[in-house]
């Protein structure tokens, strides 16, 4: 009985042995470079492994300093078990075997990605209605990248046996600050399957310069996709902050971050092969390369335009400026949603160059968010700023309540600041600070209550202790 028991346990450790080193693959002692890398490892006293290039490295240093010139060559003809008293490594800290630093896993296989079909790829309605959850309004917004994707999918999985070649659209999405571009594509980002790299223009440089090259955008991708070229190929890049490459007034020095850069995407955008480093945002000798093409990836491109409205509102009051009927100058000044009438002409003027332009089919605007629609994002979307707070707040077991008057005040003040939903924390953090601060000193607060008259500094919340009769109306 004992017997079997001892050959049971030797076989339980046997098998964690074998799991081990199929797990796991010896690293270089000097180089930590694993065997798949280095090659063959030569393994010396308590298995602790050294590659031939640095054990080469190793005699090359002793034979300068006088021992006669031995090479790797000679010393793997006379074994290396026969070195009379050389120890080129401290190995009496090793004894008890290698610790485990001294392995690392090996790389996983990759998995096939999953063949798309037909019955698989979710219809813009239901994209669309994933958006609804998160995003307040923009319904023209939403509806365009939803098809957008959607056709993005059809165009992965489409063949073009027949010879119809599905082109991809590209989009250049306007709208003023705060209103939810970046928002919009980081809540698609979590909802889609496809790799989606968000990246911004602000940083890219024309080649040779200090900063990223264009060939970054790509590689962000490439390591969304986990290095998967064939996967990347079918991804879909946003390129924030678009508007910081327009051509610059000042033409009197060169213009490396405006006009270049915007040309050197011409191709990437349109579709062609493109050497892209992995793992980095630039290329240099020690970064491994790749191709990839470009020409199945779907770019979104995102900006506010600064002053673009003035363009727009002199475009309109020169169409409406002539005759006896024309318009009043100011007519289009107290238009918040004015970059609803944006055109390709408007965009090329700001500093946009044609070429740039006319490979992003697709031009639409967001609207400029109202005091209704603030006070919608508030509290409809899943992710809520006043949910957030009242799930810090529950975990003091405090009941957080915001009634109507004070929505209405915070987003006023939110809709004076000009920065669209942002104002919306920084308000929220600033009268928070002090109930944040007072709740966790007394156990008794049951229900805090936030009143029109305490946002606009003219009051004070309403708290009601644990035990007491609940707030009328709740």
């Amino acid at each position: 009985m004992a017997e079997n028991i001892n050959n049971d346990t030797k076989d339980i450790k046997e098998s964690d042995t074998t799991t081990d080193n199929n797990e796991y693959e010896e690293v270089c002692y000097i180089c930590r470079r694993p065997e798949s890398v280095a090659g063959k490892l030569l393994k010396i006293q308590d298995s602790i492994c050294i590659c031939t290039d640095c054990m080469q490295k190793t005699f090359d240093s002793m034979s300068n300093g006088g021992l006669g010139g031995l090479n790797m060559n000679d010393m793997m003809n006379m074994g290396f078990g026969k070195m009379p008293n050389i120890s080129m490594i401290n190995l009496a800290d090793l004894q008890g075997g290698v610790p485990q630093s001294q392995k690392i896993k090996k790389k996983k296989e990759k998995k096939e990605a999953p063949v798309l079909d037909i019955h698989s790829i979710p219809a813009p309605h239901k994209i669309k209605a994933s958006l609804d959850e998160y995003v307040v309004g923009q319904e023209h917004a939403k509806k365009v990248m939803s098809v957008a994707v959607y056709n993005h999918y059809k165009r992965v999985m489409s063949d073009q046996k027949d010879g119809v070649e599905i082109e991809k659209s590209n989009m250049l999405m306007v709208g003023p600050t705060g209103c939810g571009k970046t928002y919009l594509v980081k809540t698609l980002a979590r909802l889609l399957d496809v790799p989606l790299a968000i990246t911004d223009a602000t940083s890219l440089t024309e080649a040779g310069y200090i900063g990223d090259d264009i060939e970054s955008v790509v590689s962000k991708l490439l390591a969304a996709a986990d290095n998967d070229v064939e996967r990347a190929e079918h991804g879909i890049i946003f390129i924030d902050e678009i508007d910081k490459i327009a051509k610059k007034r000042n033409a009197n020095q060169r213009d490396v971050s405006g006009e270049s850069v915007q040309q050197g995407m011409l191709k990437l955008l349109e579709g062609a092969q493109i050497e892209a480093p992995v793992g980095a945002s630039s290329k240099n000798a020690m970064v491994p390369m790749t191709m990839v093409d470009t020409k199945n990836i779907l770019f979104i491109c995102g900006g506010a335009f600064p002053e673009l409205e003035e363009i727009i509102k002199e475009r309109l009051n020169k169409q409406a400026s002539i005759g006896f009927q024309s318009d009043l100058k100011d007519k289009y000044d107290e238009d918040e949603n004015i970059l609803q009438q944006v055109t390709v002409e408007d965009i090329r003027k700001f500093g946009m160059i044609p070429e740039f332009l006319g490979r992003l089919p697709i031009l639409f605007a967001l609207e400029a968010l109202s005091e209704d629609m603030l006070v919608r994002i508030l509290t409809e979307p899943k992710n809520a700023i006043l949910k957030q707070y009242q799930k810090l707040l529950a975990m003091d077991e405090v009941r957080l309540v915001f009634d109507e008057g004070a929505l209405h005040a915070i987003a006023k003040k939110a809709k004076e600041k000009k920065v669209g939903a942002r104002a919306l924390r920084a308000i929220i953090e600033d009268f928070m600070l002090d109930i944040m601060y007072e709740i966790p000193k007394d156990d008794n607060i049951g229900t805090v209550t936030i009143t029109k008259e305490y946002i606009e500094k003219t009051g004070g919340p309403l708290i009601q202790m644990r035990g007491l009769a609940e707030l009328p109306g709740e």
